[in-house]
């Protein structure tokens, strides 16, 4: 089962729209707190409706990287390569950064590889939600999990 990883997620109803996209591509999801936000299953499952998903919570970035062997893609606006340009494996961690901020430079250091997606000249970013949906769908096309 692919995974999928939030640092520092921010806002409640980006992380249960996230859950939501897990669930429907088949992914793994890794929280890294502390979270923005209150942990309410209320506010999250706003987003998230009645979809489940494997869900896993870890205290810090450390406990996170103890316990979740494998290959880190960092998905980051500064990323080097393309999301279709980079070959996935189903054993990959896709990790997606804080809304506000991305990650700090020593996760972007830890990262296996860092990439973006493509967006139309101008464009700054997608939500994060949108881009792990987007994201989970690729690495679903390419490794057929």
């Amino acid at each position: 089962m692919p995974k999928l990883a939030l640092y520092q997620p921010e806002i409640a109803a980006n992380l249960g729209a996230i859950i939501r996209s897990a669930a429907c591509f088949g992914a793994e999801l890794h929280v890294i707190e502390p979270c923005g936000f209150p942990w309410r299953e209320r506010e999250i499952g706003k987003a998230a409706l009645d979809y489940q998903t494997t869900l896993v919570r870890h205290v810090d970035w450390d406990a996170f990287r103890r316990d979740v062997p494998g290959r880190l893609v960092l998905m980051t606006t500064r990323g080097s390569a393309s999301l279709y340009e980079e070959t996935f494996t189903a054993d990959d961690i896709v990790l997606m950064g804080q809304e506000s901020a991305g990650v700090p430079p020593h996760i972007h250091e830890a990262a296996d590889a860092r990439i973006r997606i493509p967006l139309a000249p101008g464009a700054r970013s997608l939500n994060v939600g949108v881009a792990a949906a987007v994201t989970l769908s690729e690495l679903r096309r390419q490794t057929g999990w």
